[in-house]
């Protein structure tokens, strides 16, 4: 009667989000749009019915100290009505698969997640958790395709997690509040990810200007440490933890929180496009504007020298990658 009344309760006049896959990251954006108040109610979908309940509990049980919100566990027919889901789901690497296994066996899982979602909630912009998720969104995207979702409301995490850490660093190095560096980590969401060093502006200050001006040395040595801490973070965490999940948890809840307040955000989400540094129909991380409908454009960006052929190898990797999927979906047996 509780669970009733608080469904009853959470469904007038508001703001719902749900979240297909309710691991790690899943239940840890969950926390951080409760914490910060993004919604009224979040609906977590999972295959593990149990676990979903036990987080959702848990959540619950963190409102009275937070904003108002109802969280329930449901299935995908409760997703119907919600702005914005976020999609954590997939499946771990096996021992011994290899990444085009894996990348074949989370495509199979996307193929039944994404209509599953749509289903119920066809407005929705959806939002992809899943790792390698510069993969994982276009094939999404694809998927959405299909059921009549334009690529616009379909995108990825991306690199905002990664922009997010260039500027926190940079901040340490400097002496300023990160929120008031503005720098760019564009490409892959991993190994061949770019930092944008010559964008990076300080306030509206060029960063180099601003060095210049506070005689604070950034020597090639100084930016290669933060080069490395920014794209070996992921990797130094899971040897000491596990697991990464209260960084990216807090980049889905603010991607969520540009969207259904329709803030029309600079952000590095990853999102298709026909054309980046020369590669074309892939899909990688750069600055797009985001707002209540998704997708609203990308920014262009003047790159020239080791910056512009960087980004278009890691393009291509990416597209590599992609291809690799679809060379696996045309040799796996058909579905019985």
């Amino acid at each position: 009667a509780g669970q009733h009344v608080a469904r009853r309760y959470a469904t007038t006049d508001t703001l719902k989000i749900g979240i297909v896959g309710t691991g790690m990251v899943g239940a840890t954006a969950a926390y951080a749009m409760i914490l910060q108040g993004i919604g009224r109610e979040v609906v977590l979908v999972d295959l593990n019915r149990k676990r979903t309940e036990a987080e959702a509990d848990d959540l619950n049980h963190a409102v009275p100290f937070a904003k108002p919100e109802v969280v329930t566990a449901g299935e995908y027919a409760d997703l119907e009505g919600c702005k914005v889901v976020i999609v954590a789901a997939g499946v771990g690497q096996k021992p011994g698969e290899s990444r085009q296994e894996l990348l074949g066996r989370n495509a199979a899982v996307f193929r039944s997640v994404i209509p599953s979602i749509l289903k119920y909630a066809p407005k929705a912009v959806l939002l992809i958790a899943t790792n390698p998720v510069d993969v994982m969104t276009h094939l999404a995207a694809r998927y959405a395709a299909v059921e009549g979702v334009p690529a616009s409301r379909v995108l990825g995490s991306g690199t905002c997690l990664d922009s997010a850490r260039f500027s926190h660093l940079l901040g340490r190095h400097l002496g300023v509040d990160s929120s008031q560096i503005h720098a760019y980590v564009v490409g892959e969401h991993g190994d061949s990810e770019v930092l944008l060093w010559s964008l990076v502006t300080v306030g509206s200050v060029p960063l180099d200007d601003y060095c210049d001006a506070r005689q604070i040395l950034l020597d090639d040595a100084i930016k290669k440490d933060i080069d490395t801490k920014v794209r070996r973070a992921a990797y130094n965490i899971i040897e000491g933890k596990g697991s990464t999940y209260y960084g990216v948890g807090a980049a889905l809840a603010a991607i969520v929180k540009a969207i259904v307040n329709n803030e029309r955000s600079v952000l590095t989400i990853t999102a298709p496009m026909a054309n980046v540094a020369g590669v074309h129909h892939t899909t990688v991380a750069m600055p797009f504007l985001v707002g209540g409908n998704g997708v609203l454009a990308n920014l262009p960006l003047s790159l020239e020298g080791d910056e512009l052929a960087q980004l278009k190898a890691s393009a291509e990797l990416i597209k590599e990658a992609i291809k690799s999927v679809d060379d696996y979906e045309a040799q796996a047996p058909p579905a019985s």
